[in-house]
């Protein structure tokens, strides 16, 4: 689907690791480089034709994003270097003044070491506690799991919408009517759902959602912050600078913008926002839902063709997302990774910065294959027909 707008793919690869980045399409590298051709003026600085055509085009990436996930207003929408840049400040410019010692926040063993660490950094720093919600057999998030986690120093709940490994879709909806039933704040790492699935903040009623442009058609080095506005008001900056100040005289006169740009200190990476803003419109015009269902069709393909190989065991044969992870019995995954590279097909291997999922599988490292629009069917049969001969693996291994 789609496969002629993306110049890597004239090359001679099959790329498999959409996990990891997505690639671009040639509209988004075209948008960024007419930025750096045409008007490559600062954003929001200057007082001349090339800089407000900067700004408008900078602020309709805003709106495009608003659009995308069905924020209420422009306000609150923050850009920043990617997910885990806005779940850092999540967790050090709110809630670290909110949370006390003994306050408790719930993630699972599944999670992305972005929404990991910044809560064991509070752990260390304000005494907080991080606990666990069980996973169940498939190792997915159920709301009864949610449940039972909960107790009266329960204060956030930080979930991926679709994890990185297991690839299961979580009941986010249900667990935010859950969360604020008991006065819990919900935080949603969306990194792996939002160019998969559609995204309506006002209907899941999440108070907080992250997200990186990088695993949608977009740039690296972008990202977006959503926060209801009520709960952004109060993240103090993390970053001082130009650009969000109001005015400062002395040390006791200082006054910062309103919000989107309070938040938003320095020169930002401009032409990635620029491109990002364009990644949002081919994506719609593609459409989520079929993206969601070709994807669909494409692993019930993959995984119905590695079931009938003994010595391949997969982690996650149930999931709706496109990540399949698996392992070949008795060989390294990066041996194998190394072995596909060999025939220009580009997998991940590893723990896939989910370093205590470990605990949960039994497995530290597996192979991941993340699927997107543009992969292929014939792809799919070229990966498998490579897997199959475990002997042949092992001889290209020496």
């Amino acid at each position: 689907m789609n496969r002629e707008d993306f110049p890597m793919l004239h090359k001679d690869i099959i790329y498999l690791d959409n996990g990891a980045t997505t690639l671009k399409p040639k509209c988004v590298i075209d948008k960024m480089v007419e930025y750096y051709e045409e008007y490559g003026a600062n954003a929001h600085r200057g007082d001349y034709d090339i800089s407000y055509k900067v700004d408008q085009e900078y602020e309709n990436a805003r709106s495009l994003v608003k659009k995308y996930i069905n924020a209420e207003s422009l306000e609150e929408i923050i850009f920043t270097a990617g997910a885990t840049e806005s779940l850092n400040l999540i967790a050090r410019g709110f809630f670290a003044n909110l949370l006390e010692d003994g306050d408790e926040v719930l993630i699972t063993k599944s999670e992305h070491a972005s929404n990991v660490l910044p809560w064991f950094h509070l752990a260390n720093t304000n005494g907080i506690k991080v606990n666990y919600i069980s996973l169940d057999d498939n190792h997915y998030v159920t709301l009864e799991n949610v449940k039972k986690a909960i107790t009266p120093h329960t204060k956030v709940i930080s979930l991926a919408y679709i994890t990185n490994v297991i690839g299961d879709i979580r009941p986010i909806k249900e667990i935010a009517e859950l969360a604020h039933q008991n006065n819990i704040f919900l935080v949603v790492d969306a990194a792996q759902s939002i160019g998969h699935v559609k995204t309506d903040v006002q209907k899941l009623d999440v108070d907080f959602l992250t997200f990186s442009a990088h695993k949608m058609c977009g740039p690296t080095g972008v990202g977006v912050l959503y926060g209801k506005k009520e709960f952004l008001e109060n993240v103090e900056p993390l970053i001082l600078g130009g650009g969000m100040n109001e005015s400062f005289d002395n040390e006791h006169e200082v006054y910062y913008k309103d919000l989107p740009t309070r938040l938003e200190a320095g020169t930002p990476n401009i032409a990635g926002v620029i491109g990002f803003g364009k990644a949002i419109e081919y994506l719609e015009n593609i459409g989520l839902d079929k993206i969601a269902d070709y994807e669909k069709k494409l692993r019930k393909y993959l995984v119905d063709k590695l079931i009938d190989i003994s010595f391949i065991d997969i982690i996650n044969i149930e999931s709706d997302s496109g990540i399949v992870s698996f392992n070949i019995l008795d060989i390294f995954s990066q041996d194998v990774a190394y072995y596909l590279n060999k025939y220009n097909i580009c997998v991940r291997a590893g723990n896939h910065c989910a370093k205590i999922l470990k605990n949960e599988v039994g497995v530290k490292n597996t192979l991941r294959v993340s699927l997107y629009f543009y992969n292929t069917y014939e792809e799919i049969d070229e990966l498998v027909e490579l897997l199959r001969n475990k002997d042949k693996i092992l001889e290209e291994m020496l």
